[in-house]
Parts: C-alpha cells; sequence; structure tokens
C-alpha cells in the first residue's frame, strides 16, 4: 500500500454500483468494521460507502482539527467519486460528521441516522484530559476501558472475542490522530443550530448506553424538525454491534422511506412505525478481512469554526479548568469575570503569534515568579489539556529555577507534581 498523502481519506465501498449511495460513519477508536454485520442486508438496497478515520484502522496518521475539517475531507473524497448526494448513518463521532454535513452541506445529504449522538459530547475538559492520559500512558487504559463504555456486562461477558476486537482496535490506533479528535469533540457544540437541520433524521439509541444516553437522543429529536426516536434493548454506545439485526432494520426503513421519492427505481421494504425493536440473538462475530482492498483519494482540508457561546466556554477555550473552578458570575465579581474573559482569553490566549502550548510555558513560568501557587494548579491542568508533557513541564520549572529562584521552583514542583499525578493516573 503507498504512502497516502495529509488530505486523504482511506475508503471502501459494498454493493451495486448503479445503487444510490449510503454512507456509514464509525465513532471514535473503531473502525469501518463496526458495521461488518450491517453490510449484507444494506447493500440488497445501497452501494455502501465505509471510511476510516485518520490513524484508524491502519489509515494515514494525518490528524483532523475539528469536526468539520474531517466533513470537508469526506465530502471531497466523494467529489472525487462523482457522488452528489446521498444518504448518512453515522455511530458517535460519525453521527456529529453527519451533523455537520446536515448543517453546512444540506443539499448532499438525503437523509440521516444519527446513532448514539449527541448535539454536545459531555464537557470540554473531560475530552481533553482524555488526551493527558493518552500523551501519558499511551492508548492502552482506553483500550481495556473501551468493552465497558461499548457494550452491556452480559454481552462483553458472552463475547470474548468482540470483547478482545474492541480492545485491540483502540490499541492499534494512532495516538496522535485519538488525541486529535478529542480535540475536535472538545470544540463541537451545535445545540444552538439543530433547527436548522432539514433533511428526515433518525435518532436511535441503545437503552443502556451510559456514555450518550437517552437524554443526548431526545435533546437531538426535540431540536431536529424532521426527527423521530428508536430506541433499541439490550444495547449500549455500539448498538450496530451489539444488536446488528435491530439497527440493521432501522436503518432499512428510515432510509427506504426517506428515499422513496427520490430514488424511485428502488422498492421500499413494508415501512411500520419506528418503536423500540426486540433484542436480536448475538452471535459471535470476529471481524471477517476485508473483501477488497482501501481506496484511497486526494482531497483538500478544511475548518470549521468553532462555536462559543459564552464567556466560561471562551475560558475552555485557553484554559478548559479556568472554568470549572471559577465561581459563577454575581453583581459583585460578574463585572472582573467578564474583563477577564475579554482581555486574556479572548484577547490575548486567542491571538495567532504563540500557539497555546507556548502561551502555557510562558504563563506558568510567569506564576512561578509570582509566588501564584493556586494559580499555577489549573494552570498546570491547562497545560496538560493544551498538549504540554508532564515531561516538558518538568523542563519548564528547571528553566524557572534558573531565573525565578530555587525557592520558588521548589514550591511550584510540589504544586504541578501533584496536579500532575492527579491527572496522569488512569481511572479505573
Amino acid at each position: 500500500m503507498s504512502e497516502t498523502p495529509s488530505n486523504t481519506l482511506q475508503y471502501r465501498f459494498d454493493g451495486p454500483k448503479e445503487a444510490p449511495v449510503l454512507i456509514l460513519g464509525a465513532s471514535l477508536g473503531t473502525t469501518w468494521h463496526m458495521w461488518d454485520r450491517q453490510i449484507p442486508d444494506l447493500t440488497r438496497h445501497w452501494r455502501v460507502f465505509r471510511f476510516d478515520m485518520p490513524g484508524h484502522g491502519g489509515a494515514p496518521a494525518h490528524p483532523c482539527g475539528s469536526v468539520g475539517e474531517l466533513a470537508e475531507r469526506l465530502l471531497a473524497t466523494l467529489d472525487e467519486l462523482g457522488v452528489q448526494r446521498f444518504g448518512y448513518a453515522g455511530c458517535a463521532f460519525g453521527g456529529a460528521i453527519g451533523i455537520e454535513l446536515a448543517l453546512r452541506h444540506p443539499q448532499r445529504v438525503a437523509s440521516l441516522a444519527l446513532i448514539a449522538a449527541s448535539p454536545r459530547f459531555g464537557s470540554a475538559d473531560e475530552f481533553r484530559q482524555r488526551g493527558v492520559i493518552v500523551r501519558s500512558n499511551g492508548l492502552d487504559p482506553i483500550a481495556r476501558s473501551a468493552p465497558e463504555r461499548w457494550f452491556t456486562p452480559g454481552f462483553a461477558a458472552a463475547q470474548p472475542a468482540i470483547t478482545d476486537w474492541a480492545v485491540q482496535m483502540v490499541r492499534t490506533t494512532d495516538p496522535g490522530c485519538y488525541i486529535a479528535a478529542c480535540e475536535a469533540l472538545a470544540a463541537f457544540d451545535v445545540r444552538a443550530e439543530l433547527g436548522r437541520i432539514g433533511v428526515p433524521t433518525l435518532v436511535l439509541v441503545g437503552s443502556e448506553d451510559q456514555v450518550t444516553g437517552q437524554g443526548e437522543a431526545r435533546t437531538l429529536v426535540a431540536g431536529i424538525p424532521d426527527s423521530r426516536l428508536a430506541v433499541v434493548p439490550g444495547a449500549s454506545h455500539l448498538a450496530p454491534v451489539e444488536q446488528p439485526a435491530a439497527v440493521t432494520d432501522l436503518l432499512v426503513r428510515h432510509f427506504s422511506t426517506a428515499w422513496q421519492e427520490s430514488h424511485a427505481a428502488i422498492t421500499p421494504p413494508p415501512v411500520k412505525p419506528v418503536l423500540s425493536p426486540p433484542a436480536a440473538p448475538v452471535r459471535p462475530w470476529p471481524p471477517s478481512p476485508a473483501p477488497s482492498s482501501p481506496r484511497r483519494s486526494s482531497v483538500p482540508s478544511g475548518t470549521t469554526p468553532t462555536r462559543r457561546g459564552s464567556r466560561s466556554a471562551a475560558r475552555f477555550s485557553a484554559t478548559p479548568t479556568w472554568t470549572a473552578r471559577w465561581p459563577s458570575g454575581d453583581d459583585f465579581s460578574g463585572d472582573f469575570q467578564e474583563l477577564i474573559t475579554r482581555y486574556a482569553w479572548g484577547e490575548v490566549w486567542n491571538r495567532p503569534g504563540l500557539d497555546r502550548r507556548s502561551r502555557s510555558c510562558v504563563t506558568l513560568t510567569a506564576l512561578v515568579a509570582g509566588g501564584h501557587l493556586d494559580e499555577l494548579a489549573f494552570h498546570t491542568r491547562a497545560a496538560l489539556r493544551n498538549g504540554l508533557t508532564p515531561a516538558e513541564i518538568k523542563e519548564v520549572l528547571l528553566q524557572a529555577a534558573v531565573y525565578c529562584g530555587v525557592p520558588a521552583a521548589n514550591s511550584a514542583f510540589k504544586v504541578a507534581q501533584a496536579v500532575i499525578r492527579e491527572e496522569t493516573t488512569p481511572q479505573e
């Protein structure tokens, strides 16, 4: 397999060439193989297009900085292939890509299915802290906890082959691409824009999903005008893997109904109301090798501006840990908070002259010099989220010892060491 330039995606097609295209987007840490058990039924009606995110499944490790950038790479890949209009189904991160496509390129998306998706995936700090864990410990802690996040306990215990597959799939993901994807999810927030999604949308969630559960699903349904909810019993986060028959049935019904007029040549199956389907019996499923080789296509990259809607969101952009510890606005401190947000986070931290890693180095040194140990603690957390490793923070403090004084650096090392130990210890 030849080396792929940084502006490409790895993809594969299945199904008849003359059929309309249905795109399947995978979740963070998985590959296109998470859809293997949907392929036989879906390819009776559609030409199925699957892609791997950068650094996943052997795809070249060229990170994307935002959900929008990945959506643009996908669109350009489809442009090169001559695919103009398509249906799209995405799981978790793949669902975020689908939302982005429906919002920014509505003329391209015929119908949408969002599985285990959300308009806002947790908190920005949560995903940046996950990046800290990966930078410090590699992907093994994330991989070992994947079955617990993705599957119900009974399924994980009964299907050791799938459990092992999940762990190995995460372990073989490129760490830099995984961290970049976490950063992309940290910045993703389309809650205020859901009303602009104008395509028929199926929102599907596992009844036992503890990652993006029914609360997030109902938020999507409440915000998207033409949408409906389906709850899959006996499924957690990766419902297409855990309950493949139920998910496939829902996808076939949804996309067949939505495309009845635009693809009249395809005879859809009888349409029934979308309800909670019965759980399907589960068979052992080690992913099978791909029957055809991956294809790759040159595409330009793009970006989508980060949406910030509040003072705390602006602070989160630069130093995410500040937000969680800053007192809520009141009549006494509100004006000061507004000043700090506008002057520091809005103007200084977001200037283009230095990246955030460099600004964190400067900030840590200044705080050591001033003896501001309380602020040093949360700026150490922020530095980890801005991409500094514990080893780099140590070097900053060693440098500060020469120019700011050994006693000041001694106190700073104690504070930073405690923060780093807390932040980089995987949660079991």
